[in-house]
Formats: C-alpha cells, structure tokens, sequence
C-alpha cells in the first residue's frame, strides 16, 4: 500500500471535488495516457491504469466515503486479518475473505455488525468494467459482450457454504449471534453484548464446509455479459446493467454491472459532447472561385457549397450530422467542418509561369487582409 499515491492526487483534484469535477479530471487524464496515443509508452500505461483505479473509487460514493475516512484499508479487499470463523474452516475476519472483496459487507467501521444486521438481506456490491468502441459504435450504439468479475453463490452447495447442507444452531449464542459479557469495574458488575465468537454474529455453525468455497458459500467468477450500448454515449460515461453485479447476501438482491465507456480515435473526426468535428483540404482555386464539395459525414458523404474567396480556416455548419442525443436519438448535434486550402508542393514549369501571370495581375485590392496588414506595418515605421 505504500507504494500507491493518493487517489486524489493522482486526479489533481482537491478532497472536497465536486463528482463532475473528478469526472472532467478523470477524463482530461484518461485521453492523455490512452494507450492508442501513447502506444508502446509503459508509463504512460501505468499512469492510465492508476487513474482508472482512482476514478473508480471517486464516482462511487459509498467507496470514496470508506475511502476518505480509512484511506486505501477502506477499499482495498485484501486488506487485514482476522481470526473469527465461521464453523470449522469457513467465514473468518478480514483475512479469512480472500479476495471476496466487501460482498460481505463493510467491516471498516471498528466493529462487527450484530446477529440481526448480519443476517439481513443485503444488496450485492456494483463490478465494473471497460468496453473500448470505434466512434461510429458510440455514436449510434450497439450490442456488445464484456468479461466482468464479480461474486456468485457456490454452485457445489446452492450458497450454503456446507458440503453435507448440515448447518446447526451455534452453540455458543443459541443462534442469537450474540453473547453477553460480564465485566468488574471499580466494584461494579456491568454488562454488555457483542459479536459471537464462534460464529462471526451468523447464529450458525458449519460442521463439513463446502471444498470448493471453502465455506464461504461464495466464489468469483469471470462472467460474459452483453451490453445494450445506447446512441451518443461519450467517452469516459458508464452504462449500467442492472442485476449483473455480485449476488445479494441472505436473498438480497444483485448489485449492477458498470461499464465504463472508451473510444478509439478516429482518423477524420472528432467530438465535443454532441458535435462532430472535421477538416476539409480544398484547392486554391475552389476557394478562390468557390466549389461544390464533398464533405464526409457519420450518415456519408454529402455535397456542400462554399463561396468565392473562402478563406482557409473557414468554419462551415451542416445542422442536425453530428452526435445523437443519449435516450432520444431522433436529436441529433450539428457537424462543424473547417476548410483548409492547401498549397501544391509539385508544379510543372508551365503551371509556375501561369501561377506569375496571376500573381502579377492581382492588385492589393484584391486580397484586403494583405492590405490592411501592410498598411499597419507602414503606419508603425512611419
């Protein structure tokens, strides 16, 4: 643990940051260590896979809470020890959970919950995931499949934890979860009530515990989970699919499977939340005369007018081409494209004299940005 920097640091983000401003922070740094602009660049990897793993525990309230206020012990499963069981060889402490993560509740509070909270129903905790998509994928959406992690009840014993399915009343708590304690302070009896011993707070004893969970009654497992990916989600947003997190303890219901949206650069466009941005190469002579153009869109190739004397740098607007709007994708953002009039590098001989011949027919007249220009610069040494 020592190793690893401070989640927030890593974001450069302050402690009390605002969840949209992790989000644009976590964004900003994404795009600049993808893998597909740094490619080769291990650092550069290593830094991206430290800010997922900071942004992954920052958006989520409850992690980033247990975070905060325990540091990395707060959300790191494998942090810890403990001796308590349950039965012969099953729950233990913190230790005794492996990598099971916190399926089985928060234990970072100081103390064990009591029998009763032990044995409520509770939600499974949310997994998460990456998808990676090309740009019309995100744009217009689509169906993929994604491998997630997550906590599932052992199918060698329905959950139970028990290889035999005997499970007994503890002994020791009569299945309360509870014991009480007598303690003498300065003369006085006082007495008070905590966690079992025997059996972690369950009320419940395992005699044969089950060989594939080891009692736990739950494994992890690498899932296939397909995602309906809606139109106009943007990089760095997540797609829930509800039900597909770890499985829910004593008949709680599932956690949700988060998948986090990534998407590769594309070699003409790019976008800026529903805008579709691109740069068109253009002729001197179509900007001097004007043109009718093609113009690349998401939905093909489309002709456009531009005007004589276009200048390069020109930003021209086809309404309603750009990115549709997540949840109604019959609004669709505008596509802004600029034109950039090329200069040719290889001329014959007789395109350079044509090229004079023009050159010295146009007059100053003609090209009024060069005329103000010069007229500024005579007015400074004058």
């Amino acid at each position: 643990m020592a190793d690893k920097r401070d989640y927030y640091e890593v974001l450069g983000v302050e402690k009390g940051a605002s969840a949209e401003e992790i989000k644009k922070a976590y964004r900003k740094s994404a795009m600049k260590y993808h893998p597909d602009r740094n490619p080769g660049n291990k650092e550069a990897e290593e830094k991206f896979k430290e800010i997922g793993e900071a942004y992954e525990v920052l958006s989520n309230d409850e992690k980033r809470a247990r975070y905060d206020q325990f540091g990395f012990a707060g959300v790191d499963p494998n942090y810890g020890a403990g001796q308590a069981g349950y039965g012969g060889g099953g729950f233990g402490g913190f230790g005794d959970f492996g990598d099971l993560g916190d399926i089985f509740g928060s234990f970072f509070g100081g103390g064990r919950r009591s029998g009763a909270a032990q044995n409520a129903p509770r939600r499974g905790e949310n997994v998460g995931a990456r998808l990676e998509l090309t740009f019309e994928e995100a744009a217009f959406g689509c169906e993929k499949e994604v491998a997630a992690q997550r906590i599932e009840n052992c199918s060698a014993c329905s959950g139970s934890g028990s290889a035999d399915g005997v499970i007994e009343t503890c002994a020791q708590c009569k299945g309360s979860g509870q014991v009480r304690t007598v303690q003498s302070f300065m003369g006085m009896s006082m007495q008070s009530t905590t966690v079992c011993p025997s059996c972690s707070g369950r009320g419940k004893m395992i005699k044969t515990p089950c060989a594939t969970c080891k009692g736990k009654g739950k494994v992890r497992r690498t899932q296939r989970v397909k995602v309906k990916v809606p139109a106009g989600v943007d990089a760095g947003q997540s797609v829930r699919v509800r039900g597909e997190g770890c499985v829910g303890a004593n008949g709680g219901p599932n956690g949700d499977l988060m998948v986090e949206i990534y998407i590769k650069r594309h070699p003409i466009f790019e976008r800026d939340n529903m805008t579709v941005y691109c740069e068109v190469p253009i002729t001197f002579t179509q900007a001097a005369l004007g043109a009718e153009i093609q113009v690349p869109t998401l939905d093909g190739k489309v002709s456009y007018t531009i005007p004589e004397g276009t200048q390069t740098g020109t930003t021209f607007t086809l309404r309603e081409k750009g990115i549709p709007a997540v949840g109604n994708p019959r609004r669709r953002g505008d596509e802004k494209f600029t034109v950039i009039v090329e200069t040719p590098t290889k001329l014959t001989r007789e395109q350079k004299e044509l090229l004079r011949q023009l050159d010295d027919g146009l007059d100053v007249k003609s090209s009024p940005k060069r005329k103000k220009f010069f007229d500024m610069v005579k007015d400074f040494f004058d």
